[in-house]
């Protein structure tokens, strides 16, 4: 009777493993964009979002359902406003923070203060880092955290979709004529983004260049002076959110700029273009069509 016993007994092991969940049996084990490996035993059950590209990310991943905490202006999807939040770029509650037993954190490293992230570890909890600085990586994001989340599939087709739209607006711009440009985050004073910056990536996408791409600062101060000498045959800034704001009006003084003559003063959706989630192929996609405008507009 004891052979037949094993024999029963290896045929009940094999079938439960070939019934068990992906993951179930194994650990889960990424490399953030940090360069660090996060390894979870078990899929994610309850994720703390520490930035709203993050909270973003998660749900396009398939795990908006267990975002049990997020940082402010986590608005998107509409779903995402309905998760408690846990603070802001400038303070954490740590105490609402444990209180909600995260099992994983995506943090941001730009966004979120080294003494933010330094807090964040001393609780033992795995910690992602999402730095998407092109939206290719955008992409990869959305399928590394689906594999931590054990949605690896619904993750690859969020993936793939956000790639066949990159691919067809570079193999539709990427050759077009080079507009330089000069994107306008802040107006008092003047702050612009570097190449390290996804709008920039957006904007190269689209055929353009950052008249400030290879400033050593992701988001730089600059003057006036800097940009009529740069020359740019765009400027872009996002909506005014305070009517005190001069935004675009900052460059009436200057009707000899090349961006001014031409009509290239352009309004873009800022939080589309420099917000690195899955949105952001729809921010490129309307630059690349004012791009184009810019294009046709030349003498």
């Amino acid at each position: 009777m004891g052979t037949p016993t094993r024999w029963l007994r290896a045929c009940l092991v094999a079938l439960l493993a070939a019934g068990a969940p992906a993951g179930a049996m194994a650990a889960l084990s990424v490399v953030d964009d940090a360069g660090r490996r996060v390894t979870l035993p078990a899929p994610a059950r309850r994720i703390i979002s520490m930035a709203p590209h993050a909270t973003e990310l998660l749900f396009a991943a398939g795990g908006g359902a267990r975002v049990v905490g997020a940082m402010n202006y986590s608005d998107y999807p509409e779903a995402a406003r309905a998760i408690p939040l846990v603070g802001s770029n400038s303070q954490i509650d740590m105490e609402r923070v444990l209180s909600l037993k995260p099992d994983l954190i995506v943090v941001w490293h730009t966004g979120n203060t080294a003494r933010q992230i330094a807090q964040l570890e001393t609780l033992g909890v795995p910690i992602f880092h999402s730095e998407p600085r092109k939206l290719a990586q955008v992409a990869s994001n959305i399928e590394r955290l689906g594999q931590l989340l054990g949605t690896t599939a619904s993750a690859q087709a969020a993936a793939g979709a956000l790639r066949k739209k990159l691919a067809g607006l570079e193999a539709h711009y990427g050759q077009r004529s080079p507009v330089t440009v000069f994107y306008q985050i802040w107006d008092q004073p003047l702050f612009t983004l570097n190449d390290a910056q996804i709008a920039s990536d957006a904007i190269r996408i689209c055929g353009g260049r950052n008249v400030f791409g290879a400033l050593a600062t992701v988001a730089p101060q600059v003057g006036i002076e800097a940009v009529l000498a740069a020359d740019p045959e765009a400027i872009l800034a996002g909506q005014r959110h305070d009517p005190a704001n001069p935004g675009l009006k900052v460059w009436a003084p200057y009707p000899g700029m090349t961006a001014r003559k031409r009509g290239n003063l352009l309004t873009v959706d800022s939080e589309l273009l420099t917000r690195p989630g899955p949105r952001t192929v729809e921010g490129a996609a309307a630059l690349c069509e004012l791009l184009e405008g810019v294009r046709q507009r030349r003498p």
